[in-house]
């Protein structure tokens, strides 16, 4: 089982990831995390903040010459602004606050983050609230993905909407073409699709507005059977969408083609089954359950969309709000913010998605050390492969021969009516 915990505000002295569960053995540098952690930095659109607050990241625990040891690992991301701004209005000593924040913005965790914990500074709330805190999921994430590349897994995103502008159905990367996404400023694989969104973003920036998206998680891969149809809560597409739903700012998911095939007729609504006699395994070659069915991932590419509102914090503060201190009407207070930050959105959903799988894999197949792991995952496909190509040549049970289509549906028609 894998879990792990965050710690820490957006203009304090550091972030803090500790993850639990790790098997033993797993091959982890800064260099690795300092990868991911520099794509969330990544996207057209982002405010001046990313060009001057660095990531400092440090392995405080649980790896030793670049190996985990099995114990809990924990990272640190060191604040750069720290220092220099933020000591005395992010201190943990007593002392008061130089200004407090009492216009709450619309949208945001500020207003009812001050009613819940009986505060009077929204900055209680707002520096906690802030997507600042994906940094830590993003290191987190990085790690998971490192485990589940041992396995051959292959994670990816890449945005299919921004505003108004929708990519092409097309667009989709495979899996050798993630690595590719980046390319983009906006991290979209269509062209003509890439060039209207920076557009629209130019457009809202210069309207002092912001922007919300969807982005399209892929995962690559996946062993068949992770998630389970007996309990809820191991419901794979369940995992995968409160995870993604935890993501600052993110308010739907949606997995395969989630909403659209609730529009559809039965027979248009499914993935058909295959069997490819050259590889010796069951196919399916749509993606409409999005690579999960009944809670369990087929063995197909998982696919999810994630939908970010714009942004709560606009560059012109016109959102009407009230001030709490005199209860006066008002607008919403300004800071630094992104016009968009739905390409960036991409690279936190990929380390969410990551995580649950990861989870999911070791729950699986279980495993001290990386090796073990691995072995157990290999047997495990190796078992699914053999049953695959079992062909029951007995009759079935009471030498029963199988029904064909025809006889199925005779049956249904013939069934007992329930009420």
């Amino acid at each position: 089982m894998l879990r792990y915990l965050t710690a820490g505000e957006s203009h304090g002295k550091a972030l803090v990831v500790i993850i639990e569960g790790l098997p033993a053995g797993l091959p982890i540098t800064i260099e690795d995390l300092d990868r991911d952690l520099g794509r969330r930095r990544l996207g057209y659109g982002r405010g001046p903040r990313m060009k001057f607050e660095a990531d400092e990241v440090t392995i405080l625990s649980g790896v030793r010459h670049g190996l985990t040891l099995g114990s809990p690992v924990a990272i640190e991301i060191g604040n750069s602004e720290w220092e220099r701004k933020w000591t005395e209005e992010m201190s943990p000593h007593p002392g008061a606050t130089s200004q407090r924040l009492t216009t709450p913005r619309p949208g945001h965790a500020d207003l009812t983050g001050m009613q819940k914990y009986d505060f009077d500074d929204a900055r209680n709330v707002l520096e906690r609230a802030s997507a600042r805190e994906t940094a830590a999921r993003v290191a987190a994430g990085a790690v998971a993905k490192a485990l589940l590349g041992h396995l051959g897994v292959a994670i990816g995103s890449h945005v299919v909407q921004l505003g108004a502008v929708r990519a092409a159905a097309a667009s989709r990367p495979e899996a050798d073409a993630l690595a590719a996404v980046d390319e983009s400023e906006v991290r979209c694989t269509d062209p003509a699709a890439e060039a209207e969104m920076i557009a629209a973003i130019k457009a809202a920036q210069k309207a002092g507005d912001s922007l919300g998206g969807v982005v399209e998680v892929l995962a690559y891969g996946v062993p068949i059977g992770l998630g389970s149809h007996v309990h809820w809560d191991r419901r794979l597409d369940g995992r995968l969408a409160q995870a993604l739903l935890s993501i600052q700012a993110v308010k739907g998911v949606e997995i395969g083609d989630g909403f659209d095939v609730a529009g559809r007729p039965g027979s248009m609504a499914h993935d058909a089954i295959t069997f490819d006699e050259a590889t010796g395994a069951y196919r399916r070659h749509t993606t409409n359950a999005g690579g999960i069915e009944g809670g369990m991932s087929t063995g197909e590419v998982i696919v999810a969309h994630v939908a970010m509102k714009p942004l709560a914090t606009l560059n012109r503060p016109v959102l009407a709000t009230v001030d709490t201190a005199t209860k006066d009407a008002t607008v919403s207070f300004k800071e630094r913010t992104d016009v968009t930050a739905v390409p960036a959105m991409g690279v936190v959903a990929e380390a969410m998605a990551a995580l649950v799988l990861a989870d999911e894999a070791l729950r699986k197949f279980g495993g001290d050390s990386l090796g073990e792991f691995v072995r157990n995952h290999d047997t495990y496909v190796a078992q699914v492969r053999e049953q695959t190509a079992r062909i029951d040549t007995t009759g079935g049970p009471d030498d029963a021969a199988p029904l064909n289509w025809d006889a199925q549906q005779a049956f249904a028609d013939d069934a007992p009516t329930t009420t």
